[in-house]
Order: structure tokens, then sequence, then C-alpha cells
């Protein structure tokens, strides 16, 4: 994986400064089940932290990765980092919701982030990276903004159940679409979501496989989408994102000007009652 990978890397920077990748990417998605024998991926982190710095170097890209961190012995994160142009670390993102649902078992593997909303700034902007199941959180999208990202970026894994029927499957990914592109729209900023795609089955054997269902996309400042990809196969996304154009719809949808900070104290609650 990590040298198809090297080869797409190579090919998509004849047309990009910035190149993103999808979540967990240097192996299948091992979360499918609960295997201790899967922390041994963790130990590559500092070898994966190298080899993805040597190719950004090599290619003269901005370079958006997601890996398996062993942070401490049996402390995990699942953790994006950032390459500048010159191979050297812009800046990490520790994954801070953390998913525990069928086939998704990744509480058993990853503790949550501790590193907050922050961008990571770059040569080509300030990158507001997240990961997978913080597309569902708006708080996460707007506290990243807050703090000058220019835009939000989402490597992802997410796909569907063979036994899933039609409707089901196409709710889901209009749920999983649809909440991104509001992130765009109130936040006023472009969102790049990077899935998996194709089936991946367990390798335990225990659970059914995980059909992922691609679909990456990169929406522009009002939910409009500039590319999306297929559902079952794997493809090279390009998008021009234009600032400029960021600004110019915030000065007609000024979203962040009419906030009112001073009545959202009740966020704060598990539990709308007080």
């Amino acid at each position: 994986m990590k040298q198809k990978t090297r080869e797409c890397i190579q090919e998509a920077s004849k047309k990009a400064d910035l190149i993103l990748l999808q979540e967990l990417h240097t192996t299948q998605y091992f979360c499918q089940s609960e295997e201790t024998k899967y922390f041994e991926f963790a130990k590559k982190f500092e070898e994966n932290i190298a080899f993805f710095s040597q190719i950004a170097k090599e290619n003269k890209v901005v370079l958006v990765t997601s890996l398996f961190e062993e942070r401490a012995a049996g402390l995990y994160h699942n953790t994006a980092i950032v390459f500048e142009k010159n191979g050297e670390i812009a800046g990490r993102y520790r994954k801070m919701h953390i998913p525990d649902d069928p086939q998704f078992y990744e509480k058993f593997y990853f503790t949550q982030g501790d590193l907050g909303f922050y961008p990571i700034q770059t040569s080509v902007g300030k990158l507001g990276v997240l990961i997978c199941w913080d597309q569902w959180f708006p708080e996460a999208a707007r506290l990243m903004c807050l703090n000058g990202a220019d835009i939000l970026i989402y490597p992802t894994a997410i796909g569907w159940f063979d036994g899933d029927d039609e409707l089901e499957k196409r709710n889901q990914l209009y749920a999983w679409r649809t909440i991104q592109q509001g992130h765009a729209i109130a936040n006023g900023v472009p969102v790049a979501s990077i899935n998996r795609v194709g089936f991946e089955p367990d390798l335990s054997g225990m659970t059914q496989g995980i059909r992922f269902f691609g679909n990456s996309f990169v929406c522009g400042v009002q939910g409009e989408i500039l590319c999306e990809a297929s559902n079952d196969k794997e493809e090279i996304l390009y998008a021009c994102i234009d600032y400029e154009r960021t600004k110019s719809v915030r000065d007609i949808w000024p979203f962040l000007r009419d906030r009112r900070i001073e009545h959202y104290k009740d966020i704060l609650r598990l539990h709308g009652s007080k």
C-alpha cells in the first residue's frame, strides 16, 4: 500500500501543491475487529514518518497523511501528520472523536486526541485537519475555522455493509456528504473529504467486511461540489481552491459575524435540560 501510495503521490504532484490521503492509508482498515496483534502496526509510526517525509520532499508537495501512532506503552492515537514541501513536519492532529460501532471498533485501538482544534500552518494555507468520525461534529469544524483554518480536510474510512439495502446505502451517503457541505457553508470554507474505496474483508474472519463507498469530494464555500469520485474505483481527484472566493462569500454571508456567543453556553451541556 505504501509503494502504491508513493506512485499516486508522484503522479498527483505533477499538478498539485497539496496532496491529501485517506484515513490509515498504510494498512488495511484493521478496526473491523478487536485484535491486539494489530497494535504492531503502530510500531512503524516513526518509520512511516520518515517514509512520507521523504516523499513530500522529493515531490515538493504539502502532504497530509493519516498514521497509527504509538505515543507511549499502551497509548495509541489515530494521527494526521502534515509535511511541508521540504519534508519537515508542519504539524499534527490527533483524532478527537473516536467511534465504537459494529466493525468500526476504534475505541479499542485509539485514545482520544489531546491537541485541540487548531489548524496547521503550511505554505499552501492553514489546514484544518480533522479525521473521519470528526465529520459529524459541527463543533469541531467551527472551532477549526474560528482558529483560522482556510480549508477543512477529512481523511476518512467509511463504508457500507453488503447486507444494507439500497435505501439505507443512499441515506448514509446522503447524510455523510450533506453534513460536510453544511460545515463548508456554515463556516465559509472549502471542504475536502478523502475516503477509502473498495471491499476490505476482516482479516480475522470474524465479521462480514466493509465495502468502503469512496465518493471522495471537494466542495466550495457555498457547499458546491468542485469534484467528486466514484463509489467503486481508485481515483486521483484534482481541485482548484480559490481563497479569494472564501473572503467574497463571507462578506455577503457573514455567519461568523452574527453569532450570538453570549447565548451559547448551554452547548457545553451533555443534554439540553438544566
